[in-house]
């Protein structure tokens, strides 16, 4: 079986990603091909798409957002995803027994004396005509569960209900409260129930998603991307569509055939990534794309600068102004790769207003 060596991995993602080439696809397009783009902090994936896509228009994004072509939505790890509405619907109830199992994981001595099914029938009529945060509706409901502090029922209804956070939460430039709606509300149809003979087509649909977009990858890496832990048999139910290699672990990798698997030789230019990208966070390998010593960063919060396809360095903005922290030592060809980019992104960011970065010295 081919081996595959980090750098192969690497070059496999960053094209998969439309990192290694920004690609020329309507924006629509990329949200679901990308399944989705993690989005607690409401204006990353507009980094994100930037960073992926040819002459990206924000307004195009925010558009898709308030005429409710896409979402946000808690999904994947319980994590707030931007997704497409048809995928929002079709793969919410795929994701239900993980978003409640990684809830009761945090809250279930909070909710030891609350009957989870009268909660949502109690909670889920206050979001379904009127927006409300979820601290507000957990104080609406506190007067039942008096012991229990408002923000965890709101949470939990949160969890348990679907609901997408409306705009303005997520527009461009614009700042909102983090409302939500039931998602048939806002969408006028409800989600797509689990399928009725036992098949999993949904999750059959996650894996080739995932591979398209994430691939060649490990089904651990499956798993970290999405949370769903419940999805060997629809592995199986796909296995003869797919290819097999190994990593330098001797992991067996599956893959899309026609997938691309560029020369791992290839040129790959700085990209600047959004906290939380899924670029980084769609793996439980991670190493094919950060080092493991600062594997951390990732999870923390923080912006990545990919040089030479991998974690190289953290970056700030301020006032639409970007600075640049290196993690390890660069080049004079590195430096000037990652101003020149920083002073793109400093120029998407202030709306072309100043293309100011700073590159900090690289350490000893």
């Amino acid at each position: 079986m081919t081996v595959l060596d980090r750098r192969a991995l690497n070059r496999a993602s960053l094209a998969r990603q439309h990192l290694l080439e920004r690609g020329s696809l309507p924006v629509l397009d990329a949200v679901a091909h990308l399944g989705g783009l993690q989005a607690q902090e409401p204006q990353e994936p507009y980094v994100g798409l930037w960073s992926r896509l040819a002459g990206f228009d924000p307004a195009e994004l925010s558009g898709h957002l308030t005429a409710r072509r896409v979402v946000r939505t808690h999904l994947m790890r319980r994590t707030v995803h931007l997704v497409t509405a048809d995928d929002a619907v079709a793969w919410r109830s795929r994701h239900d027994a993980m978003l409640r199992q990684r809830l009761l994981g945090v809250y279930r001595q909070d909710l030891a004396a609350v009957d989870l099914d009268e909660l949502v029938d109690a909670g889920a009529p206050l979001l379904a005509d009127e927006a409300r945060t979820l601290p507000d509706v957990g104080r609406a409901l506190a007067d039942r569960w008096p012991d229990v502090a408002p923000r965890v029922l709101g949470e939990t209804l949160g969890t348990l209900v679907p609901v997408v956070q409306v705009p303005p939460r997520g527009l461009w430039g614009e700042a909102g409260p983090a409302a939500c709606l039931l998602v048939a509300s806002w969408l006028g149809r409800p989600v797509d129930p689990p399928a009725p003979d036992g098949t999993d087509p949904v999750g059959e649909a996650l894996v080739l998603r995932y591979l398209a977009a994430y691939g060649p990858a490990a089904t651990a890496d499956l798993r970290a991307w999405s949370g769903l832990a419940g999805l060997p048999a629809a592995v199986a139910a796909v296995r003869d569509r797919l290819v097999s290699f190994r990593d330098e672990r001797g992991r067996e990798l599956l893959d899309l055939p026609d997938a691309p698997r560029p020369d791992p030789d290839t040129p790959a230019p700085v990209r600047f990534l959004p906290a939380f990208d899924n670029a980084i966070l769609g793996y439980d390998d991670r190493s094919r794309i950060i080092d493991d010593a600062d594997r951390g960063l990732s999870v923390a919060g923080e912006r990545a600068v990919l040089v030479d396809g991998r974690v190289a360095a953290t970056w700030t903005s301020a006032d639409g102004a970007v600075t640049v922290t290196p993690l390890r030592r660069f080049t004079r060809a590195d430096r000037a790769a990652v101003a020149e980019e920083g002073r793109a992104v400093a120029g998407f960011l202030s709306g072309g207003a100043h293309h100011r970065v700073t590159v900090a010295a690289s350490p000893r």
